[in-house]
């Protein structure tokens, strides 16, 4: 144990300590613990190597959830290569946590101890830190305590992952409170209000009608036919309301001050309220539990699944505990006092207060509740490790319970697990998929709603503008407008140039039918040669005359000009192919006429 060195970490700062005389330290006798309580005596066998204070409260903080959850931080792992002598084979290093210890012997290589020895010194070091290190006083020691303290475990209850079991598991325990608070009470007030109108017990069995009806009819002398709808609308039976008017007519009860009925009718309003509040405690527990379990809930009802969730702590207790632990939870007593006394162990815990157990046989209940707690199981840890939870695979467990109870009964036998869980999966996944196209359509509307109020937000900042830019607006608009103008007239233009071509198309049409009929004439008769000459030079003429249309146009594009030049020369090449065609026909028939 020669060269052993005591790793303390405190709020403020990481420290290093050089133990001497190990050997008297380790055999624990009583002059070692009275030297360990004494400044001086303990400074003598252990001394401060190196000391390393925390940057800020965010970097202590840092610290200690890296030590909690065992990691090596950079700022240790810096002060323990700088300060420890790791070039030293004797040296070993005394932690009190096991965990970081094991990230350090990992990354460093340096050689851990522990034991009674290293407990000893940690424990003189506490009590005398503030001495030890030079700078550090006793309340400056203890508010760094404090304030790491309320970090780490304001951190703690913040990222909690059991936040929603534990609401669940408060309101469970308050909704069992209220019902015995509600019980005690309405039989408090039966018995109070029974010495003034003792047949109303009679007439009304339930407790919340009862309170109800005392806070309203308060002395019964007072009470005639004319309050009939009132105590209609209360106990919603008109017989019912006809025999309390009736009784109270003929009661036996004595009379009574106001002042005892005034505090019969406020007592009476508490147990009301209290009553009230128990319903929407209990509308609350249920739309918590089809959020956090909601094929448990589906499976064996909200109460009850509430009840095993808050016996086992939380969801994810619950969800890793056995079939067999789920179905005697809430029996321990039982089963640890049959354990004892090698009697019967319990068949049920809290699941006897489900349904399916109650309609069973007494030979039976053994068998369903042990098939119900193997569901439970199964349904918990479907909604504990669930990315979607959705109530599909309770159900059609819920179904299953059922089929085995029919089977119980009439022999009738059950679907196969793997049947039923393969229709569940495939609605689970349906559900899923209709599940996210709702939540990209709320996203897409979100993101359209925070446009709009962006571009609203802009529009009006953009009407908040100074008048000199305003200005300057308007000298743009009035260019913009000029240029607009002068778009409008090479438009106009431009359709001008588009009917002139339009024309020039007809007049192409019309010479390609005079072409046709001259063709035709010539194959004809030989007298069409001359008629064929005339139209071709009319032809010539009419192409003359539209020429100098062509000149009047306008400028254009270089590309309609392109247009326009190609367009005479292919009625050039049509007209010269017509002009050519006819002449060796004429050469034929002169030849015919020189042989005649």
């Amino acid at each position: 144990m020669a060269g052993l060195h005591v790793l303390y970490e405190h709020a403020s700062g990481y420290a290093l300590f050089r133990v001497e005389e190990v050997e008297e330290v380790g055999m624990l006798l009583p002059t070692v613990e009275k030297s360990v309580k004494s400044y001086e005596k303990f400074n003598s066998t252990v001394k401060l190597v190196a000391f390393s204070p925390f940057k800020s409260g965010t970097n202590a903080l840092d610290n200690c959830n890296a030590i909690s959850e065992g990691i090596l931080h950079d700022d240790l792992k810096v002060f323990l290569e700088n300060s420890f002598p790791l070039k030293k084979k004797k040296a070993t290093l005394g932690i009190a946590d096991s965990k970081i210890g094991s990230a350090i012997q990992e990354e460093l290589g340096i050689p851990l101890t522990g034991g009674d020895v290293v407990q000893e010194v940690i424990r003189g070091i506490k009590l005398h830190f503030h001495l030890l290190v030079k700078g550090l006083t006793e309340t400056s020691a203890s508010k760094a305590q404090l304030g790491l303290g309320h970090s780490y475990s304001r951190a703690k209850v913040k990222f909690n992952v059991h936040r929603a079991d534990n609401m669940i598991i408060q309101s469970i325990s308050l909704l069992d409170q209220l019902d015995k608070d509600i019980n005690t009470f309405s039989m408090r007030i039966r018995e109070w209000y029974s010495y003034h109108f003792p047949e109303l017990v009679k007439v009304v069995n339930d407790n919340y009608m009862y309170a109800r009806l005392a806070r309203i009819i308060g002395d019964r002398k007072l009470l005639k036919e004319d309050r009939l709808e009132e105590l209609e609308e209360i106990t919603m039976d008109s017989a019912k309301a006809e025999a309390i008017i009736q009784s109270a007519k003929s009661s036996m009860g004595m009379d009574i001050s106001p002042i005892d009925l005034i505090n019969i009718e406020t007592f009476a309003s508490r147990v009301v309220s209290l009553a009230e509040y128990r319903k929407s405690l209990h509308a609350y527990l249920q739309g918590k539990m089809h959020n956090v379990a909601p094929n448990l809930s589906a499976l064996i009802g909200e109460q009850v699944g509430a009840r095993l969730i808050s016996h086992a702590g939380s969801l994810t207790n619950l969800a890793k505990y056995p079939a067999s632990t789920v179905q005697i939870l809430g029996a321990e007593k039982a089963l640890f006092r049959a354990l004892k006394t090698r009697g019967n162990t319990p068949k049920y815990g809290l699941i006897f207060h489900s349904t399916f157990i109650g309609r069973a046989g007494a030979k039976n209940k053994g068998r369903i509740s042990r098939y119900l707690a193997n569901k439970c199981s199964i349904a918990s840890r479907v909604d504990c490790f669930a990315d979607v939870p959705t109530d599909v695979i309770g159900n059609k467990l819920r179904d299953q319970v059922e089929e085995r109870l029919s089977f119980y009964e009439t022999g009738t036998a059950p679907r196969k697990n793997i049947d039923v869980m393969k229709e569940a999966l495939s609605e689970m996944n349906e559900m899923i998929a209709k599940k996210r196209k709702e939540d990209k359509k709320k996203k897409k509307k979100r993101k359209l709603t925070e446009n709009g109020d962006h571009n609203a937000t802009t529009d009006g900042a953009e009407e908040e503008e100074t008048p000199a830019r305003k200005k300057k607006k308007g000298q743009s608009e009035g260019e913009q407008s000029a240029a607009d103008v002068s778009l409008n007239q090479s438009t106009i233009t431009d359709g001008e140039g588009e009917g002139k071509k339009k024309k020039k198309k007809k007049k192409q049409s019309e010479a390609e039918a005079t072409v046709t009929e001259t063709e035709v004439s010539l194959n004809e008769s030989a007298a069409a040669d001359g008629e064929s000459d005339g139209k071709k030079k009319k032809k010539k003429k009419k192409k003359e005359a539209a020429d100098p249309v062509e000149e009047e146009e306008p400028a254009e594009t270089p590309k309609k000009k392109k247009k326009k030049q190609a367009e005479p020369l292919e009625e050039s090449m049509v007209l010269a192919d017509d002009e050519g065609e006819p002449t060796p026909k004429k050469e034929k028939k002169k030849k015919k006429k020189d042989k005649k």
